[in-house]
């Protein structure tokens, strides 16, 4: 059987043949970006069924899973995603105005602001948590459960070979 990406190679091959040597990197990448716009249309939805964008739905999972007091300051979110200080920062404005965050001063250094989930925001995140779950699911339903865990281990390892190995 053959994809989007085999099209894509074959086409290159034949219009380029001296660099079908290479073009294995797209074997991998070509389909993991295909596989990201497919999985991020979905998120998108789920998220926006809840009020929410995809930024604000990973700033608010980020906060639930980090544990009491589900608060983080606006630097370890910036370590862990790849946007600027100006984007977390309207991020954390438009939540605020939501009631799902507040900005908290840390009592032991009242110069370090924390932002920390509020009640609504819990409220919010665990239903949005229990449909992207769903969700997901739902996109791998017709997938064999053994090749999902393999495909996620493979791509494990290959991360980790470039050097992708935290998120903090």
């Amino acid at each position: 059987m053959s994809d989007a990406v085999d099209a894509i190679i074959g086409q290159w091959a034949k219009e380029r043949p001296d660099a079908v040597e290479g073009l294995w990197p797209v074997e991998l990448f070509g389909r993991v970006q295909r596989l990201a716009l497919v999985v991020e249309r979905s998120v998108k939805a789920t998220a926006a069924a809840h009020g929410l964008d995809v930024g604000e739905f990973d700033l608010l999972a980020t906060l639930q899973r980090s544990g009491p007091p589900y608060a983080l300051t606006a630097g370890t979110f910036l370590k862990a995603s790849m946007v600027s200080s100006g984007t977390i920062t309207n991020r954390v404005d438009k939540m605020e105005a939501k009631g799902l965050v507040e900005r908290v001063r840390d009592g032991e250094d009242r110069r370090t602001v924390k932002i920390r989930l509020t009640e609504r925001g819990h409220e919010v995140t665990r239903a949005a948590f229990a449909d992207h779950l769903a969700n997901y699911a739902k996109l791998l339903d017709d997938v064999d459960r053994d090749l999902v865990e393999e495909s996620g281990a493979t791509l494990r390892r290959v991360l980790e070979a470039l050097g992708d190995t935290s998120i903090t």
